[in-house]
């Protein structure tokens, strides 16, 4: 772990990670270490969704631009609030990063999404193709003001809540 980035530990027993970053280049450093440990096994066999949580300039969007750096999706990285979602496809053939569903079938990550659901509402982003998506191993989601299409993520999804410590400083929350 980057050594300015600060552990913190679990305040209760849904609390899984915390960290305190405290500048942009910090939080982008943490959504880049997120990219590294997106690891072979994982639960379900659908596509792996992270759920971003958090006031306007909490972070949301500087977390994401670090975390589609360290998949080695190209640039640049904006927020899709205009859009609602941006897809990128990870070309770097290089990129050895692979998830493992319950059947043991291996996929690489080939698509990464990116939703803003700020201006919309749940059947809003299914009438994007959302289960088509959410279905597929081979992509990885994320969904900034993910609180506002709740209804339609799976119990399984990744929440990452952002919260202001002060103007430059933010807590950072996997659950």
């Amino acid at each position: 772990m980057d050594n300015k980035i600060k552990k913190i530990n679990p305040a209760n027993k849904h609390f899984s990670a915390g960290f305190i970053t405290n500048n942009f280049k910090e939080t982008q450093k943490l959504g880049e270490l997120l990219a590294l440990e997106i690891e072979s096994e994982r639960k379900g066999d659908g596509a792996l969704i992270l759920c971003l949580e958090g006031d306007l300039g909490a972070g949301k969007t500087t977390f994401t631009q670090g975390l589609l750096k360290g998949l080695k999706v190209k640039g640049p990285y904006t927020s899709p609030t205009f859009v609602v979602m941006k897809e990128y496809e990870i070309k770097d053939t290089n990129y050895k990063k692979q998830i493992t569903n319950k059947l043991q079938t291996n996929y690489k990550i080939q698509k990464v999404y990116h939703i803003d659901a700020y201006r919309v509402n749940a059947n809003d982003v299914l009438n994007l193709g959302w289960e088509e998506i959410i279905s597929d191993p081979k992509n990885i989601i994320i969904v900034e003001w993910a609180e506002r299409i709740k209804k339609i993520l799976p119990k399984d999804a990744i929440k990452i809540k952002f919260e202001w410590l002060d103007e430059k400083q933010r807590k950072v929350i996997f659950t």
